[in-house]
């Protein structure tokens, strides 16, 4: 019961957290610049994440840092948010203009397929939870932007220009 109720709370905040985040990336950065990876084991599965700070499962990522590379950025969020460690490069899927969060906001997708997973992640206070998925067995919360992109590389849809 109290669970449901902290999942109430934090969606109800969600909107005001998501625009406070972006009025100050506004002014640290002049454009937004995110990275994501989608991850792909030898299985076919798909390694998605559940935020503490916003609803559904979505592919790894986060924002790249000032002096980072793209692929940098990719290589540290999945080591942070999966224990995932990138054994070859990674390949660019597309760059996609998010105009849900905010006007100046790029998504970087890149594909994963050669890496190893250290150890099993552990919930902290940003990642609830991590998983393998089977294309068939996607949790039902999937974000739309994520299943957008799974099956633009998996199942050969049109590449969009928008998350």
């Amino acid at each position: 019961m109290q669970r449901v109720s902290l999942d109430r709370t934090r969606r109800a905040l969600e909107p005001a957290l998501r625009r406070l985040m972006h009025v100050y990336w506004r002014f640290a950065r002049a454009m937004t610049l995110g990275v994501r990876a989608l991850v792909v084991d030898e299985q076919g599965r798909i390694f998605l994440v559940r935020h503490s700070y916003v609803s559904g499962w979505h592919l790894p990522g986060g924002g790249v840092e000032a002096g980072e590379t793209l692929a940098q950025a990719v290589a540290r969020e999945l080591r942070e948010e999966g224990n995932i460690e990138v054994t070859a490069p990674p390949q660019l899927h597309g760059i996609f203009f998010n105009t849900r969060s905010s006007r100046r906001d790029h998504v970087a997708v890149f594909v994963v397929r050669d890496f190893r997973q250290t150890a099993v992640p552990v919930p902290d206070r940003e990642i609830r939870a991590t998983g393998f998925f089977a294309l068939d067995a996607l949790p039902n919360d999937t974000t739309a932007s994520t299943r957008a992109r799974i099956i633009e590389v998996l199942g050969g849809a049109p590449v969009s220009e928008r998350w």
